[in-house]
């Protein structure tokens, strides 16, 4: 498979989504974590963030700074992050070559750190906020192959969460940057039909206990 129909081969002569190129981190990111359900709320709260760092990059620059930022930002801990001197702490990470030194995106993981622990505090949980909004099958293609994941940088659900964040003040929480996020936190299933982990993913997310 030559990656046309969105699938490549690896070494090992397993197919799996070709967009980690068998690069040997990213192809591990992609079978052990996009995807895979998340309901923590501090790891869900990283995704987010880094969704956000990522717009206009490639998610390869960020997932091999990603340690950089966990080191920056407390483990992304946004409670911790809520109550920290902003003005000092953004000056301190423009200095800093390990991340993504953007003024108006680390200005945004503090704000959205205030803004999650008033929406946790408000719905009992992130995880229950974001996976309130889970798509059902009917809102779904019936296939996932490559041209049906390429029609959807974006969708309803998307455009649904981004304008419910933006109206409780989050930034950088485009249509585009949710549903990328949508991808990772595993609400959606996009592996590609042939795709080692395709069927893998769909058993956690069957099995996994939505919070309530």
């Amino acid at each position: 498979m030559d990656g046309s129909n969105g699938l490549v081969t690896g070494e090992d002569g397993a197919a799996r989504c070709a967009w980690h190129g068998n690069l040997p981190d990213y192809q591990r990111y992609h079978d052990e974590e996009w995807g895979r359900p998340v309901v923590d709320d501090t790891r869900l709260f990283e995704k987010l963030c880094l969704e956000g760092f990522q717009s206009g990059l490639s998610w390869l620059t960020i997932l091999r700074k990603r340690e950089n930022f966990r080191a920056a930002f407390d483990g992304f801990d946004f409670r911790k992050l809520a109550e920290a001197d902003e003005a000092e702490a953004i000056e301190r990470h423009l200095q800093d070559p390990g991340i993504v030194r953007h003024r108006g995106k680390i200005a945004s993981v503090y704000n959205n750190a205030r803004r999650a622990v008033d929406l946790a505090r408000e719905r009992g949980s992130l995880a229950s906020f974001f996976w309130s909004f889970e798509p059902g099958p009917d809102q779904r293609p019936a296939v996932i192959d490559i041209a049906a994941v390429r029609a959807m940088p974006k969708t309803e659900t998307s455009a649904r969460i981004s304008k419910e964040l933006k109206k409780r003040g989050w930034s950088f929480v485009g249509p585009t940057t949710v549903y990328a996020f949508m991808q990772a936190m595993g609400m959606v299933n996009d592996h590609i039909e042939g795709c080692i982990c395709r069927v893998e993913v769909e058993q956690a997310r069957s099995r996994l206990l939505r919070p309530r």
